[in-house]
């Protein structure tokens, strides 16, 4: 009985340190949302369908006098897929053991998709943009942030559409015991579902001039649904320390 126990204690306890990181991180990744949203939102595109104004046409040589102004939004963006991994993986810790089958296929999600994101945005940073400084522009439109039917884009959406993925199985891993969980797991469920079926239909309406249409909208519902479920697993975590210090 003593082992056993002992064993419940731990497992309390251990419980109690993934719901306290589990809140810190919940609670950095909704400000760095946040933030992603207001420099993206102050950075104006300058190719693509919704460009208005100063905007450069293929091979993007142009792009070297919007530097660094237009690269500021890839860093909080990084940070912010970075972010959901832990929390993926906090959540996983912190679920009902018969729903961690679910957890751990975000988490797995989510990885991908953040290694995904993460190279193609710093690859942005650190290949493109020096080389465009160094005149060393042979080959580069094909990578460039500012081709709207380039790798850049390509790699982003999926990336992106990974992380709606995880969206999906996180929602599922939540057991839904009271209103605010239940309200979580809808939340991520429906911005996950939404993801693939904007997807979906803007493909069969745009085809081949999909461009830069479906990474603001995946963008939108990503970081809206990060910010979201990130405040409110917040507040979960918390009531479960409370719970605990009672």
């Amino acid at each position: 009985m003593v082992p056993k126990a002992k064993e419940m204690t731990a497992a309390v306890r251990g419980r109690e340190t993934v719901a306290r990181l589990g809140f810190w991180v919940s609670m950095l990744t909704a400000a760095v949302a946040v933030v992603a949203f207001a420099v993206g939102f102050m950075t104006p595109p300058h190719s693509g369908p919704f460009c208005t104004a100063s905007c450069i046409a293929y091979p993007y040589n142009g792009a070297v006098a919007f530097f660094p102004r237009d690269y500021l939004w890839i860093f909080p963006g990084m940070l912010l897929v970075c972010l959901f991994v832990v929390l993926c993986i906090c959540v996983d810790f912190w679920v009902e053991i018969e729903k961690r089958i679910f957890s751990r296929i975000a988490v797995a999600a989510a990885t991908a998709a953040a290694t995904l994101v993460a190279l193609d945005y710093f690859i942005q940073f650190e290949v493109f943009q020096p080389s465009l400084l160094k005149g060393e522009s042979d080959g580069l439109a094909f990578f460039s942030q500012y081709n709207p039917h380039g790798a850049f884009i390509a790699m982003e959406d999926l990336g992106y559409l990974g992380m709606s993925a995880a969206f999906i199985f996180l929602g599922v891993s939540l057991s839904g015991r009271n209103g605010l969980e239940k309200a979580t797991r809808w939340v991520l469920a429906i911005s996950g579902a939404l993801g693939f079926v904007t997807f979906i239909g803007m493909s069969a309406v745009f085809g081949n001039n999909l461009e830069t249409r479906f990474e603001l909208a995946i963008i939108t519902i990503v970081w809206t649904a990060v910010a979201v479920a990130a405040v409110m697993l917040a507040i979960l975590f918390r009531r479960s320390l409370r719970r605990a210090a009672d």
